[in-house]
């Protein structure tokens, strides 16, 4: 009596945590977990699996409380359903009971949403296209013709193009003289072999003219008239060694960012990659993916369809899909994330930007599986917590370096060395004006028996001074 009234109390114990909970079978057993080898989700390390959905199933286990035992779908494939109506794959071992869950990149769909349970999506996902990145162009911008250079580039040699043409006019700056020069404010030249007499000569650099003739050294046009004084004819050449060193940088760069552009296709989506024969392009047979663009109304999926049926260009792994668009003239068409991955491994590979059919990765039980709903919690809990964010950026790590072809753009550090010889020669041109100016103000100082410094002074008073009147010229 007593050993039946026990059995009673466990019966009903174990009735009572099916209800809300999956304790009852984890602790009468170990779970059977099916999943397949595909980096990163599972993968071999030694006698072990790992990877992302390894991961995920241990946290699963930890907040849910199970154990469980992993072992490789025996037929190697995700679960697609015959004419008679038999599953194959995960799936198919799911719902013959050889497997209490499938722990893969299951996609949800309708179908086998009818034949097994499935969670909550871990992760979602859709369709894009994988190619090579030298088969294909992208559009051009109409303002390309700046790629060769970065930003704060341009914006040194503007910088640079001002302060020079400013150096110029200070050396070699010419205005009106004669009549005009008592009313008009000055601000003479330093160096007398331009100007020798700012009173009564007129001279020729403007700041004006001065901009005109850097710009003419930039486009190797040139602008006259030229500097006279050795001081200008410094300038003058470091700038225009500067220009031609900056216009040899600048079509080396434009030249590399064009060869690398001119690829004769332009694929950025699905309409582009159905209204071209160029490069052929193939799915996984039997997969979702094949099955969305087969059930599809879009004009553009179908021809896509009926394309990959009559040239059967379907590949049996995504393995063998990645191999194929690495080999080239092969567009690969799957799992968005996957080919992420395939992306963040294999640097000569792209992802088209467009994704369609949006679908989750699912975790599969049995149908009416009491673990269905707290799975599905579980997965939002750890979607909140974070926890799924974290694993997506472990195991999708990318092992290349940028791309620099469409990025190559040169920064300033790149071409400091330009910037250095200018300035230094600006430097220079600057100094040596003065140097005339300080040689003559000595020559005129011992004809006129008067102090250098004060001629000197005069001198510079005379050039720099914004304002000048009559009365002063006659002092």
């Amino acid at each position: 009596m007593v050993r039946t009234s026990n059995m009673l109390r466990i019966v009903s114990l174990c009735m009572v945590l099916l209800l809300g909970s999956e304790i009852c079978i984890a602790a009468r057993q170990e779970l059977i977990v099916t999943t397949i080898k595909q980096d990163p989700y599972t993968m071999s390390k030694g006698s072990q699996l790992e990877g992302y959905c390894m991961d995920l199933l241990a946290e699963l286990a930890k907040k849910l409380g199970f154990r469980y035992k992993v072992h490789l779908v025996k037929d190697g494939a995700y679960g697609r359903q015959d004419e008679g109506g038999n599953w194959n794959g995960m799936i198919g071992e799911v719902v013959r009971g050889e497997a209490d869950l499938a722990m893969a990149p299951l996609t949800l769909t309708a179908a086998r949403e009818k034949a097994v349970g499935m969670t909550k999506p871990y992760m979602q996902t859709g369709i894009s296209i994988l190619l090579r990145k030298d088969i294909v162009s992208e559009e051009a911008g109409f303002f390309d013709f700046l790629s060769p250079f970065s930003g704060e580039t341009w914006f040194g040699i503007l910088i640079a193009y001002f302060v020079t043409a400013v150096c110029i006019c200070i050396v070699g700056r010419s205005e009106k003289g004669g009549e005009h020069i008592e009313q008009e404010p000055l601000l003479m030249l330093l160096s007398p072999c331009e100007w020798s007499q700012p009173e009564t000569e007129p001279n020729r650099f403007t700041l004006l003219h001065s901009l005109w003739y850097a710009a003419g050294a930039l486009s190797l046009q040139g602008a006259g008239p030229h500097p006279k004084a050795v001081s200008g004819r410094v300038i003058s050449c470091t700038w225009w060694l500067f220009a031609v060193v900056l216009l040899a940088c600048y079509f080396s760069s434009l030249s590399s960012s064009q060869g690398s552009d001119s690829a004769p296709l332009m694929i950025k989506g699905f309409e582009d990659l159905a209204n071209q024969d160029v490069i052929e392009y193939g799915t996984l047979a039997g997969s979702s993916t094949l099955a969305f663009f087969k059930n599809s109304n879009n004009p553009s999926y179908r021809r896509i369809y009926e394309h990959m049926e009559r040239r059967k260009s379907f590949v049996s792994s995504m393995d063998e899909g990645v191999q194929k668009a690495k080999e080239g003239n092969y567009a690969f068409i799957g799992e968005s994330v996957s080919l992420d991955l395939a992306v963040a491994r294999h640097c000569e590979l792209v992802r088209a930007h467009e994704v369609i059919g949006m679908r989750g990765y699912s975790i599969v039980t049995p149908l009416g599986s009491p673990m269905l709903k707290n799975l599905s919690v579980a997965i939002l809990q750890l979607s909140e917590a974070g926890e799924l964010a974290y694993l997506r950026t472990k195991w999708w790590a990318s092992s290349c370096i940028p791309d620099s072809a469409k990025g190559s753009s040169l920064r300033v550090h790149s071409i400091k060395g330009m910037f250095l010889v200018l300035a230094i020669g600006l430097g220079i041109g600057v100094l040596l004006s003065l140097f005339e100016l300080t040689s003559k103000s000595r020559s005129t100082a011992g004809e006129q028996k008067k102090s250098c410094c004060a001629v000197l002074t005069q001198e510079l008073s005379q050039r720099l001074r914004m304002t000048k009147t009559k009365g002063d010229q006659e002092t």
